[in-house]
Formats: structure tokens, C-alpha cells, sequence
């Protein structure tokens, strides 16, 4: 006598279940770097609104507005509000969640926009991105 079995074995399970988890381990790393990457091209936006707003600062001031010295300067939470403050009349111009803090450096007659991106894990390199007076953004470890 001959009994038909209409489930699933055990194996069959355990193979559809491994192969769906496969599936949304890619699907997960796919959209995480898709995040980061959607991150770093608005931090590369901001900075040529930045470079914008620099243009109008120097055409009212007759100088650009530095945060930080003449060779570099440092990114802080602070450094990003005053350049909201000072070039975008305290608008919330730079997102909070895109991970990237900024600061300008140089002098009354050229400067440097630089971001950095922070958050990073331990021993993963730190996404800095410029942009010069008249300069196309450079990245770098990104």
C-alpha cells in the first residue's frame, strides 16, 4: 500500500529558507550602500551650495566667510551651524542625517569648502570631500 504524502519534507524547507536568506542578506548590504552612497552625493551638493552661497557672501562683503584658518580647519557641528547662520540667513541648509559635518577655510580672497563624513566604524577610512574657488568637487576614501 502506497501512501501520498502532499507536504513539504524537512529538507525542502530548509533549502527554500537558506536560499530566501541569502536573498535578503544581498538585498540588505545592496541598500545599505545605496545609503551611504545617496549620503555622500549630498554632501557633494551641499558643498557646491556652499560654494554658491560664498559667491553672494563676497559680492555683500567683499570677502568670503572662513570658518577655520588659512591652510585647513577643523569639522564640527559648530563650523556647520555658523555656515548656515552666516551664508543661508540660518536656513537649515545642511541635512542633519547625511553623516557629513563642514567647515571653509582659506582667506578674504580664495577658500576651501571641506567635508568630512562621520559615524565611520573603526578602521573603515573617513569620506572627505573639497571643493575649491572655481573647482569641481574631489573626494577622497569615499
Amino acid at each position: 500500500m502506497t501512501t501520498k504524502s502532499s507536504g513539504f519534507s524537512l529538507i525542502e524547507l530548509l533549502v527554500v529558507v537558506a536560499i530566501i536568506g541569502i536573498l535578503s542578506a544581498t538585498g540588505v548590504l545592496t541598500y545599505s550602500g545605496y545609503v551611504k552612497s545617496t549620503k555622500r552625493n549630498s554632501a557633494e551638493n551641499i558643498l557646491q551650495q556652499i560654494a554658491l552661497a560664498q559667491t553672494e557672501y563676497y559680492s555683500n562683503t567683499g570677502s568670503y566667510y572662513i570658518t577655520g584658518g588659512a591652510g585647513s580647519c577643523t569639522t564640527s557641528t559648530g563650523s556647520s551651524e555658523d555656515i548656515e547662520d552666516n551664508l543661508f540667513d540660518g536656513e537649515n541648509a545642511i541635512a542633519d542625517n547625511i553623516n557629513f559635518q563642514f567647515c571653509v577655510f582659506g582667506n578674504t580672497a580664495s577658500y576651501t569648502v571641506f567635508a568630512q563624513e562621520t559615524n565611520t566604524p573603526p578602521g573603515d577610512p573617513v569620506c572627505t570631500i573639497t571643493v575649491t574657488k572655481y573647482g569641481t568637487p574631489q573626494r577622497t576614501d569615499c
